[in-house]
C-alpha cells in the first residue's frame, strides 16, 4: 500500500513539474476564422457567387416541378374524363414517378454541387488566411494557435480565454491589409452569411424550396396529391 502511494504521489508530482516546465516553454494563441473571414473583401463577393450559384440550382429546380405539376395535373384531368386506356394510364404512372424521382435526385445533387462551390470558392481565401497566420505566430513567438470557431458541425476548440491578448485575429486582419474593427463592433464577427464549413444547401439563403406532390396509387391506381 505504501509502495502504491509512494508511487501516485510521484507520478503527481512529476506530472506537475511537466505541465509547469511545458507551460513556461509554451506560448499559446487562439484566432476566429469566421471572424477574419467575414472582413475580408472577398467574402461579399464569395457571398454573392453562392447566391446567384443557388437561384440558378432554385430555377431549374422550379422548372422541373412546374412540368411535374403540369402532367399531374392532365393526366388527373384524363383519368375523371376516363380518356385512357389501362395500358395508357400504367405508363403515365410510370412517366410521373419517374419525374419525381428525377426531382428528388436533382434537389440532392444540387445540394452537393452547392457545398462543392461554396469549398471551391473558400479554399484559396482560407489558404491567404493560414499564411497570415503562419506569419504571424512566427513574429510573436507562439507555439501553437487554436480556434474558437465551431467548424464542420464540431465544437469550437477554444470555449473561453482570461487573457484577450493572445487573440491574434486582429494581428492576422492586419497582416492581410484589412483594418479591425473597433472593440465592441460585434456585428463584424461574420455577417456575411458564410462560414468556413459545407453546411450549404439549396434551401439556405432565404429562399424557399419547392416540394413535388407525394403520389400514390388511387382507387383508380391514378396518383393523386397528398392532404
Amino acid at each position: 500500500m505504501k509502495t502504491k502511494l509512494f508511487v501516485t504521489a510521484f507520478l503527481i508530482f512529476f506530472a506537475g513539474n511537466f505541465f509547469a516546465s511545458a507551460q513556461s516553454n509554451l506560448k499559446l494563441g487562439y484566432t476566429n476564422l469566421d471572424y477574419i473571414l467575414g472582413l475580408l473583401p472577398e467574402a461579399k463577393k464569395i457571398e454573392s457567387e453562392l447566391k446567384d450559384y443557388e437561384k440558378q440550382l432554385q430555377a431549374q429546380l422550379q422548372s422541373k416541378y412546374s412540368e411535374y405539376e403540369k402532367k399531374l395535373q392532365d393526366y388527373q384531368k384524363g383519368v375523371q374524363a376516363n380518356l385512357f386506356t389501362d395500358l395508357i394510364k400504367e405508363d403515365k404512372e410510370k412517366e410521373l414517378m419517374n419525374m419525381q424521382n428525377s426531382i428528388k435526385q436533382f434537389e440532392e445533387n444540387a445540394q452537393t454541387s452547392l457545398q462543392k462551390k461554396q469549398v471551391s470558392l473558400l479554399e484559396p481565401v482560407l489558404e491567404k488566411i493560414q499564411k497570415a497566420i503562419d506569419q504571424v505566430a512566427e513574429e510573436n513567438n507562439y507555439s501553437y494557435i487554436f480556434s474558437t470557431h465551431a467548424d464542420y458541425g464540431g465544437s469550437a476548440i477554444i470555449l473561453y480565454a482570461k487573457s484577450k491578448d493572445d487573440n491574434i485575429s486582429d494581428l492576422v486582419l492586419k497582416k492581410l491589409g484589412v483594418t479591425p474593427p473597433a472593440p465592441g463592433a460585434t456585428d463584424a464577427n461574420n455577417n456575411t452569411g458564410i462560414g468556413t464549413g459545407t453546411g450549404a444547401g439549396t434551401g439556405g439563403a432565404g429562399t424557399t424550396q419547392p416540394k413535388p406532390a407525394e403520389t400514390k396509387p388511387a382507387g383508380s391506381g391514378a396518383p393523386v396529391k397528398k392532404k
